[in-house]
């Protein structure tokens, strides 16, 4: 009887492993769970189009004075105003060796472990996407002058305590959005930004819902995230200059395509081959996916089938079309 070998083809049934597998990268992302970025079924069926761009036309508010009345003077008509947004879609995709995927499938769950790996793998890179997007809307001309608080200098070694993070220079930043008080609802920040906080004693901790599970961090109310790959660059002549963002709920729109097909109708979120000469098997993850600022139009030009990690960060690929305190994000600059 010839000898057999369980393969990755053997674990994984793509119509149950990807949506496994999604949900498992939505649970692990602390931006999604924070509420930064809000996943809707109308921002899915957007992806599934074709197109390089998703458009995303708006009405603007209604403004100006109400009329006197008049019993000789009708009332003048105004009209209504049409504005478009528009999201960039990613079309992203990896691929593993079976010797890489070695420590999963020596698992009691192998197709579980796989996809814990892979998720944890799509929620890392997401938030590259994400702050690489940051980076350039910040940038664009229509937020850097509106949206962007920057207190750091180039010396950052030679920094004072009116160059660091610190409560006032938050409500400055709050402030941003002028008389929309409650617009604001996180706050991501860079470890060494969360421990500055921590000697000034202005993080507070909160129960959570479920027993037993960690206490959530908050900062004047609102929701503390910590992540390393907050922005952290070397300053113009010493030191460190530190971008904090602030979020409101949902202001980052998501969707994907659940299942992208190639060729022939042939699904390709997961494909898996194996080389019989080399005894070595592969595993590929395709994610066609939306991840967009809302209010904050993508103009950009895309030179391929999907933006570049430098098309992202450009400045002049975003332009700000909705007004202001619409767009509940902000960006802090310090020095600590």
């Amino acid at each position: 009887m010839a000898s057999q070998v369980t393969s990755i083809a053997d674990i994984i049934e793509p119509e149950i492993w990807v949506p496994y597998m999604q949900e498992r990268t939505a649970q692990k992302s602390e931006l999604i769970q924070s509420g930064l970025v809000e996943t809707d079924t109308r921002y899915n069926d957007l992806i599934t189009r074709g197109s390089r761009t998703v458009q995303m036309p708006f009405f603007q508010d209604l403004s100006g004075r109400s009329q006197g009345l008049s019993e000789t003077v009708p009332l003048a008509t105004k009209k209504i105003t049409a504005s478009q947004d528009e999201a960039v879609v990613q079309r992203r995709g990896d691929a593993w060796s079976s010797q890489d995927l070695a420590r999963a499938l020596s698992g009691a769950d192998p197709g579980g472990a796989i996809a814990d790996l892979v998720a944890d793998y799509w929620v890392r890179d997401m938030q590259t996407t994400l702050l690489l997007m940051l980076k350039g809307i910040f940038a664009s001309t229509t937020m850097v002058n509106e949206h962007v608080k920057n207190i750091s200098i180039a010396d950052g070694n030679a920094a004072a305590a009116s160059n660091l993070i610190s409560s006032g220079a938050v409500i400055d930043a709050f402030s941003l959005l002028g008389d929309r008080l409650d617009a604001f609802a996180g706050i991501a920040m860079h470890s060494d930004i969360y421990w500055e906080l921590e000697k000034q004693n202005l993080i507070e901790f909160l129960a959570p819902a479920e027993q037993g599970a960690t206490p959530i961090r908050t900062y004047r109310g609102k929701t503390v995230i910590v992540d390393d790959t907050m922005p952290k660059v070397a300053g113009g002549t010493s030191g460190f200059i530190y971008t904090t963002y602030l979020f409101g709920n949902g202001a980052i729109a998501f969707g994907e395509d659940p299942m992208p097909m190639g060729e022939f109708n042939q699904q390709i979120a997961v494909e898996y081959d194996r080389d019989i000469l080399a005894g070595q098997g592969f595993l590929t993850n395709r994610r066609h996916f939306l991840m967009h600022c809302k209010g904050v139009r993508w103009q950009g030009v895309v030179a391929g089938q999907t933006p570049s990690d430098a098309e992202l960060e450009t400045a002049a690929s975003w332009v700000r079309v909705m007004e202001r305190k619409n767009v509940p994000i902000a960006a802090l600059r310090t020095n600590g």
